[in-house]
C-alpha cells in the first residue's frame, strides 16, 4: 500500500508511519516542521520504503502527484495546541481550511479514489452539557470573536468540505474527531498538558494547573489512536461517516496531576494558575470532554489496549531515560 501523511512528523503522524513501515507499506511524509519535528521521523530516515519532503502543504508544489499515487491518505497537517491558536489565528484559518480544502481539490482531480482519514477534534463539541459525545450531538461554540475557539472552527469547517467533496465525487473519506491523544513523542509546547505535568513531575518542579482543574478530559494513547484510524480508513461502512476516536476512561486535570505525581513518587506540589496568566488572556474552559465509542465499536470491533496508568509509566520512564542522556 501507498501511504501519505500530512503533518507525518507530528506526533501522531509519526505513529502512523511507524505502524505502516511495520506493516511493509511505502509511507511519504510531508511537514512544515512547524510543530512537527525531524527526531519524531530519524528512526525512519533511512528506511528504503520511507520518504520526507519538508513542505508547507498551502505551497507544497508535489501535492497532486503525491495524492494521485496514494492508496490512502491521513490529513493531519494542521496548526494545534491552545497557545498555537491564540499567538497566531490568521495561521491557524488558513492552514487548517485551505490546506484541507486543497487536499481533497487534489484527490478529486488525481483520477483515484484512495482511502482518506480527515482528521478533526473533540473541541468541536464545544459546550454541549451532554456528559458524554456521540456524533449526531449538537455543536455548542461560543459566538464569533472568541479566538480560542478558532481551532474548533476550522476543523468543523473541514468536515463540511469533506463531507461536501465525498457527497458530490463520491470519495472514499472518514472523518475522525479525535479525544486527547497522548503518548510518546507528544511534546508540551503548545498547552498539552500530559507531556507538561510528567515532565515537571520527573523534575520535581510545580505542576501548573490552568483554571481550578476541576475540567475533566478523556486520554487515548497514540499506539491505540493509530490502530483505530488504520481500520477506519479500510473500512468501507465507515466512508462517508463521522466517527469518535478515544478512550472513554474520564478524569479531572487535578486528579491526573495528582495520579502523574503519585506513580513518579514525585515532591512536586499542585500548582493553580489562571487562563490569563497562562495564555495572555482570559476565557471559559469546557467542563468535560467524554467520548461516546458505539460507533467506532461497531464498525471496527476496536478497544483500547492501553490504560492511563500505563502511558503514564511509559512517559515517565522515558522522561527519565532522555534526563539520564542529557546529564
Amino acid at each position: 500500500m501507498h501511504v501519505l501523511i500530512t503533518g507525518g512528523a507530528g506526533f501522531i503522524g509519526s505513529h502512523l508511519a511507524a505502524r505502516h513501515l511495520a506493516n511493509g507499506d511505502q509511507v511519504y511524509v510531508v511537514d512544515n516542521l512547524s510543530t512537527g519535528s525531524l527526531a519524531n521521523i530519524k528512526p525512519f530516515r533511512g528506511h528504503p520504503a520511507f520518504r520526507f519532503t519538508e513542505a508547507d502543504i498551502l505551497q507544497w508544489s508535489e501535492m497532486d502527484e503525491a495524492v494521485a499515487w496514494a492508496d490512502r491518505i491521513y490529513h493531519m497537517a494542521a496548526v494545534v495546541g491552545v497557545k498555537k491558536v491564540l499567538e497566531d489565528p490568521v495561521a491557524v484559518m488558513a492552514t487548517n481550511m485551505t490546506g484541507t480544502e486543497k487536499v481533497l481539490r487534489a484527490i478529486h482531480h488525481g483520477g483515484w479514489n484512495p482511502q482518506v482519514i480527515i482528521a478533526s477534534t473533540s473541541e468541536v463539541y464545544g459546550f454541549n452539557s451532554k456528559s458524554s459525545f456521540a456524533e449526531t450531538d449538537d455543536i455548542v461554540l461560543p459566538s464569533a470573536g472568541r479566538l480560542r475557539w478558532t481551532y474548533a472552527i476550522t476543523k468543523l469547517a473541514d468536515e463540511f468540505l469533506a463531507f461536501s467533496y465525498a457527497r458530490k465525487y463520491g470519495l472514499n473519506i472518514v472523518v475522525v474527531r479525535l479525544f486527547n491523544t497522548i503518548g510518546p513523542n507528544q511534546v508540551g509546547h503548545y498547552g498539552m498538558v500530559v507531556p507538561s505535568f510528567v515532565k515537571q513531575a520527573v523534575s520535581n518542579d510545580p505542576l501548573t494547573i490552568y483554571g481550578e482543574g476541576t475540567q475533566t478530559r478523556s486520554f487515548c494513547d497514540v499506539r491505540d489512536t493509530v490502530v483505530a484510524l488504520d481500520y477506519l480508513a479500510g473500512c468501507p461502512e465507515a466512508w462517508g461517516e463521522v466517527v469518535n476516536v478515544g478512550n472513554d476512561q474520564e478524569i479531572s486535570i487535578c486528579d491526573l496531576a495528582k495520579l502523574i505525581v503519585q506513580r513518579t513518587h514525585s515532591t512536586s506540589p499542585l500548582h493553580f494558575i489562571s487562563y490569563a496568566d497562562a495564555y495572555g488572556e482570559e476565557f471559559e474552559d469546557v467542563t468535560h470532554r467524554r467520548p461516546e465509542l458505539n460507533k467506532l465499536r461497531a464498525l471496527t470491533g476496536f478497544a483500547p489496549e492501553w490504560t492511563l496508568n500505563d502511558t503514564l509509566d511509559n512517559l515517565i520512564e522515558n522522561e527519565r531515560a532522555k534526563n539520564l542522556r542529557v546529564a
